[in-house]
C-alpha cells in the first residue's frame, strides 16, 4: 500500500487587473474573474487571491505589486492589462520598478504565442520579473489571450503544439524558495528536472 502524500502547499496569489475605465466602473473588469477562473482550472493547491483593480497609474501599479509581495507575501503575482505601446500602457514599466530580476524568456514566448492569431503580437510589451521570493508576470488584457498564453495551444485532438509560459512557473518558483505548485496535467503541465520532482497525485 503506497504512502499517502502529504498535502499540496498552500499558495498565496496575487491578480492584478489595470485598467483606467474598468476601476472607474464605466464596464465590468474581466480579467480578475479569468485569472481566477484559469488558475483554479489548473492549480491542485489550495488558493488565497490577493485581487486589485487599479487604473493605469505607473507609482500606483508599483505600489501594488511591492504591496502583494513584501506585506501580503504573494508567491506569485499575475497582472491583465497596460501592456501595449499607448501612452496609457505603462505596466512594464511599472512592473520593471520593483524588480531584483528580469526574465525576459517569459515575455517572449507570449508574445510567440499571440503571433499565431494576430501580427500587433509584436506591439505587447508583457515582462515578467523576481521580486524577493515571488514571480510577478504581465498577461495580455483578453480572457482568450490570458488562457492562451498561460496554458498554450492544443491542436484539434488535445494533443499540445505551443507550451503556455505556465509550465515554466512551478519549477520557476521552486527555485527563488517558493510553495511547490502542482498543476492538473490536462491544462497544463508543469516541467520540472526529475531531481526536482516529487510524486504525482490524483488531480481530482
Amino acid at each position: 500500500m503506497s504512502e499517502a502524500l502529504p498535502p499540496p502547499d498552500m499558495l498565496r496569489i496575487g491578480i492584478v487587473s489595470i485598467s483606467d475605465r474598468a476601476s472607474e466602473g464605466v464596464y465590468e473588469d474581466k480579467g480578475l474573474p479569468a485569472l481566477q477562473a484559469w488558475l483554479g482550472s489548473a492549480l491542485i493547491n489550495p488558493i488565497t487571491y490577493e485581487a486589485r483593480l487599479i487604473p493605469d497609474e505607473r507609482a500606483l501599479i508599483a505600489k501594488t505589486l511591492r504591496e502583494l509581495v513584501d506585506e501580503k507575501s504573494c508567491d506569485l503575482v499575475l497582472t491583465t492589462g497596460g501592456t501595449g505601446p499607448a501612452l496609457r500602457d505603462v505596466t512594464p514599466e511599472a512592473t520593471l520598478d520593483v524588480a531584483d530580476k528580469e526574465m525576459p524568456g517569459f515575455g517572449e514566448q507570449m508574445r510567440q504565442i499571440s503571433l499565431r492569431f494576430v501580427p500587433t503580437a509584436i506591439l505587447s510589451r508583457q515582462v515578467a520579473v523576481i521580486r524577493g521570493k515571488a514571480l510577478i508576470i504581465n498577461l495580455p488584457g483578453q480572457p482568450k489571450s490570458i488562457a492562451e498564453t498561460l496554458g498554450g495551444l492544443k491542436d484539434a485532438q488535445g494533443k499540445q503544439e505551443v507550451d503556455g509560459i505556465f509550465a515554466a512557473v512551478p519549477y520557476c518558483i521552486d527555485l527563488i524558495g517558493g510553495p511547490y505548485m502542482e498543476t492538473r496535467e490536462a491544462v497544463v503541465k508543469a516541467f520540472r528536472p526529475k531531481a526536482a520532482q516529487r510524486p504525482a497525485r490524483s488531480a481530482s
